[in-house]
């Protein structure tokens, strides 16, 4: 892949395995909104305009320090996604799950955005999660103008633990609004440190994120593989069960067993396979 800045943009030509569609619309992200060909988004505090065009990305009004600092990272630019291909592949089922989404990137979230992002979106759709979240980050997030045009950034643990839960009823998130209030409090009084959950081990970072109120097995699963890097991490909602009911086993069965089979199949890339397996199987409707 080549990299160069071209009239203020920051240009990737000869990209491979990522693909903006399938990487944004895979459920493991929700403040990236297609506006004719292009995506705009914000992260970590930073909004960006990013379309493709066949293998060439272009990052608008970006310079090679913000990909740097920021995007290279964000996007997980640095993993060799073909070779996770290859080795998922030996799985019948995984082939043809990984070649059908094989652009799907997983994207290294901001922690604590992640964390109230899966609190939102449990017992919820996709366009009232992102609804309630453009809200929570209007409200109290801070502005940037960007490309003539105003974001918002995600707010801080500090600024939601400051407010009162009658305050975020402006988001209209019903009942989460104790969970969300509960959790930036738990954060921003470092009850819970999610910089160090990165380095404890998969079991024990689950464990700290279900002490907090709202936070169940998938919401956990969910934070773990999208920003805190465990990667062996395998989401089970009620499509994933479906899915792999569907696949791998011969009718109803427990999350529990699923969750094993998905670790004794798939190990370090379970996180890598939940997110081929769930693309293939809605956009071609199967198991669901």
């Amino acid at each position: 892949m080549k990299i160069y800045e071209e009239n203020g943009n920051l240009i990737l030509s000869g990209v491979r395995d990522f693909e903006l569609l399938e990487t944004f619309d895979c459920g493991q992200c929700f403040r990236w909104d297609k506006e004719d060909d292009a995506y705009f988004g914000v992260a970590f505090g930073m909004p960006l305009k990013i379309a493709q065009k066949g293998d060439v990305i272009t990052l608008y009004n970006t310079s090679r320090d913000g990909w740097d600092k920021v995007w290279s990272g964000y996007f997980d630019m640095e993993r060799d996604y073909g070779e996770i291909k290859n080795r998922l592949s030996q799985d019948p089922v995984m082939k043809t799950a990984s070649s059908f989404g094989g652009g799907i990137r997983l994207l290294a979230q901001e922690p604590f955005e992640c964390l109230i992002s899966f609190i939102i979106s449990a017992s919820n759709n996709i366009p009232r999660i992102k609804k309630i979240i453009d809200s929570l980050c209007t409200n109290f997030g801070d502005k940037v103008t960007y490309l003539g045009k105003d974001f918002y950034t995600f707010p801080t643990p500090e600024r939601l633990a400051s407010l009162e839960l009658s305050d975020l009823a402006v988001i209209k998130a019903g009942f989460r609004d104790k969970y969300i209030l509960n959790a930036a409090k738990a954060v921003a009084s470092g009850q819970i440190d999610l910089g160090c959950l990165k380095s404890a081990s998969y079991e024990y970072a689950k464990g700290e994120l279900l002490k907090l109120s709202g936070v169940g097995n998938k919401v956990a699963d969910c934070v773990l593989l999208f920003s805190l890097e465990k990667y062996a991490s395998f989401p089970v909602d009620v499509w994933i069960k479906r899915i792999m009911e569907h696949c791998y086993f011969d009718g109803e069965t427990d999350k529990e067993t699923i969750s094993l089979l998905a670790y004794e199949k798939f190990g370090e890339l379970g996180g890598f396979a939940q997110q081929y397996l769930f693309y293939w199987a809605r956009e071609n409707k199967i198991g669901i």
